[in-house]
């Protein structure tokens, strides 16, 4: 039976929270030796990537039963901090996946063990809720998020500042006790922590440079060599984004990049009229090198052109793809689990092809969505309406109408 989460009290506004700033290297080595040992931790990074092409650490926060503390990587070398990362200690971040791709590039590593509040809370019923929330709803709190948006690659870093980054972790430990203690009176708490350790094993790599052109809104639309002339382009311009670590739309424009796959220019004169291209911020130098990877993608063969994935359902049938979804999302809402936690579209395209891949084959989604799927999907359970909820149940095998 699903279960109700209403608050219980008037949400009363959080407290100003006692913090330390770590700023020198004296003051790191003090915060990682009271570190050492502590069973559990909370983590957050404020970052920007804005201006860059890997996301530049502003601020790492982090709380323990010992206090709270702002690190500043502008004046420190937050590398050293993957030895508190390292530690068999748990990690406890929300909304972590972010988190975690800002964590390895700054410190080399990611945590050992992982609890992400939004994730866990995802199997109480509550889908992607923010922190704000998250805190309002099982905490009681009110937290303000005035300083949200602010600039966090400015010094000195103002009081208002501070106290918003101080209560993104300085709660997140009693969140994790409260959330922890309802996983495990529904019988889900192996469920959170499977799926947390998969967030934390999910490869946080760079996009591939021949699979960039994938992300263009007419990619799907591209043929012959309008498609190799996109990928060589756009592989071009990925690298050179990342060598530079500047955006990719610093580097060319979508725009400019579509208008160049439909009509690969010759020479100089034939790139100043790209829409959304402007030739004076661009030298001799990379005029030549647009201009020689336009030439070598029209010449492109297709057997080394990187293909964006079909359409979800193409290879299975959309009927049974969306019967399965509806199943899966009966499941759900009976179960009181964020749908996307149980059973999204790709996980059940995955499942109905010939063999059967995804995370409907394995772990404990199978025994609740898998199994019951191919009893579906052969033919020896159907699908009925009853008080205005589907339910699975034996087939009668009789046709209507008869």
């Amino acid at each position: 039976m699903a279960a109700t989460h209403r608050a219980t009290a008037r949400p009363r506004r959080a407290e100003r929270v006692e913090l330390r700033h770590v700023a020198d290297d004296g003051a790191l080595r003090c915060l990682l030796d009271e570190l050492r040992g502590v069973d559990a931790y909370a983590l957050d990074t404020e970052f920007h990537r804005e201006r860059t092409y890997f996301a530049r650490l502003a601020l790492l926060q982090v709380a323990w039963p010992g206090g709270i503390a702002l690190v500043d990587p502008l004046a420190v070398d937050v590398a050293s901090f993957a030895e508190v990362l390292s530690s068999p200690a748990l990690a406890v971040i929300h909304a972590a996946e972010q988190d975690l791709e800002v964590l390895e590039r700054a410190c080399g590593t990611t945590p050992t063990r992982l609890f992400d509040t939004q994730l866990a809370a995802g199997f109480l019923g509550m889908s992607t809720p923010s922190l704000v929330a998250l805190i309002e709803h099982l905490l009681h709190l009110r937290l303000e998020k005035g300083a949200q948006l602010t600039d966090w690659t400015r010094r000195p870093l103002s009081d208002d500042q501070c106290q918003y980054a101080a209560h993104d972790v300085a709660h997140l430990l009693e969140l994790h006790r409260v959330i922890a203690e309802r996983l495990a009176a529904t019988g889900r708490g192996a469920w959170a922590e499977e799926e947390c350790a998969a967030l934390l094993a999910r490869a946080r790599l760079p996009t591939v440079p021949e699979e960039a052109w994938w992300k263009l809104r007419q990619a799907r639309q591209l043929r012959g060599a309008e498609r190799g002339v996109a990928q060589s382009v756009a592989a071009w311009r990925e690298r050179r984004a990342q060598s530079l670590d500047r955006p990719v739309r610093f580097i060319l424009s979508d725009l400019a990049l579509a208008a160049i796959a439909h009509r690969p220019p010759r020479d100089r004169d034939d790139l100043a009229h790209v829409r959304n291209l402007d030739l004076h911020n661009l030298g001799d130098q990379v005029v030549g090198e647009l201009l020689a990877v336009a030439a070598e993608g029209a010449k492109l063969p297709p057997e080394a052109i990187h293909l964006p994935p079909g359409p979800q359902g193409d290879a299975v049938g959309k009927p049974a793809v969306a019967l399965a979804l509806a199943f899966a999302g009966e499941l759900a809402r009976h179960l009181d689990i964020d749908p996307s936690l149980l059973a999204t579209r790709a996980d059940v395209v995955g499942f109905l092809q010939q063999p059967a891949e995804g995370r409907l084959t394995t772990s404990w989604r199978h025994g609740i969505v898998g199994e019951p799927l191919i009893r579906l999907v052969t033919g020896q359970a159907a699908l009925a309406l009853e008080d205005g909820s589907l339910i699975l149940e034996e087939r009668s095998h009789q046709r209507f109408p008869g």
